[in-house]
């Protein structure tokens, strides 16, 4: 079997694809992208056995095939070619031969029928959503996941579907990300879902920043996101997500206004010189004024002063400065809010203009 692929054509879905790739597995299958031509439509297709990604390639195929290619090695060889060059591929039992000018490369192959896939999947509900709003909640919110928690749950994002509302959630146990957007959904009952968060990593990356819509498909165990030739499946975390409307305060009655950037920069600094290990940072608020102070093992230390909005009683607290910076990144306002109760309870961070996201963080004792 032969088939022509431009370069370009085969590059972009490459990568897109290349996600789904482990480079260290167990069944060496997994480490190959699956190449197949079915009624002169080509695909490639990735899988880890969590999720599974295809992407159409803008090629025709002469005849039907499928083969598996390593994906990784496939992808140097692509970019490392000329731009605008075409691929010839030649498929064999055990061997791929790529041909292109005066290149020649002949890659080992496993069968295709080996590729594992997904099972087949029943879908229950979907929707439409523009990729921007479903890509902006994503970069709202994934930095407060969980890594490798043995409360596997918050290893990944809670998505709230509603009739009318998106809304997604994460937490480490520390700290909590919350950001929602309208969007009419046409579900008929509130559902949840525990999306895992390498799924999330990917689709943050995969989904585009304009305004064309996303098909959103939910299964009982999967979540499947459509966008114009790229199909992405993902199966979602068993578990019960913590009720989070627990762990957001509502007594919190001194309140701060801040320029975000003035504030994220003063923390910056004042970060160099903060314990390694424990990141703690101590606030001193007082009428009209911000102390931010650090110190560490060294006894070095480091101290700066804002002017900011606050007229409550003088009030000290101690927060993980990298936890205050991860959400400063992600808020796009020119002022940030933070509501606080005492230097016992979280703080409530949130853009002064904007309620659709906000961030609980925990303080520390120093």
């Amino acid at each position: 079997m032969k088939t022509t692929i431009k370069r370009e054509d085969i590059l972009g879905p490459l990568q897109h694809v290349i996600g789904a790739v482990e480079r260290r597995q167990t069944l060496p299958i997994l480490g190959n992208v699956l190449l197949k031509s079915t009624g002169g439509d080509i695909t490639l297709t990735a899988t880890d056995l969590e999720i599974e990604m295809v992407a159409g390639i803008n090629a025709k195929g002469s005849d039907d095939f499928q083969t598996t290619i390593p994906a990784r090695k496939l992808l140097d060889i692509c970019k490392a070619l000329p731009e605008s060059s075409e691929i010839n591929f030649t498929v064999d039992d055990s061997r791929v031969s790529l041909t292109s000018a005066c290149s020649r490369f002949t890659l080992a192959s496993l069968p295709a029928r080996d590729f594992p896939g997904l099972d087949e999947i029943a879908f229950l509900q979907s929707f439409s959503i523009p990729q921007n709003q479903l890509k902006s909640l994503f970069d709202k919110t994934s930095f407060a996941m969980a890594q490798q928690d043995v409360r596997y749950y918050l290893n990944g994002i809670l998505m709230e579907i509603s009739a009318d509302k998106i809304k997604l959630v994460a937490t480490d146990g520390h700290r909590l990300a919350l950001s929602e957007t309208a969007q009419e959904t046409g579900v008929e009952e509130d559902k949840q879902i525990i999306i895992p968060r390498k799924a999330v990593l990917e689709l943050s990356r995969l989904l585009e920043s304009g305004d064309s819509r996303a098909t959103c498909m939910l299964s009982q165990n999967h979540l499947r996101v459509e966008r114009s030739s790229l199909v992405f499946t993902t199966k979602l975390i068993d578990g019960k997500f913590p009720d989070y409307q627990r762990v957001i305060p509502v007594d919190g009655n001194k309140v701060m206004e801040v320029s975000r950037e003035t504030l994220k920069q003063s923390m910056s600094r004042i970060a160099i010189l903060s314990n390694e290990k424990y990141r703690g940072i101590r606030l001193t608020l007082s009428s009209g004024n911000l102390s931010i102070q650090a110190n560490n093992p060294d006894q070095e230390e480091a101290e700066e002063e804002l002017q900011v909005d606050y007229n409550e009683s003088e009030m000290e607290i101690g927060f993980n400065v990298t936890y205050l910076i991860d959400v400063l990144n992600v808020l796009n306002s020119k002022k940030v809010q933070v509501k606080l109760k005492d230097s016992n309870s979280s703080a409530i961070i949130s853009d002064s203009e904007d309620d659709s996201s906000l961030y609980i963080v925990m303080p520390m004792r120093l």
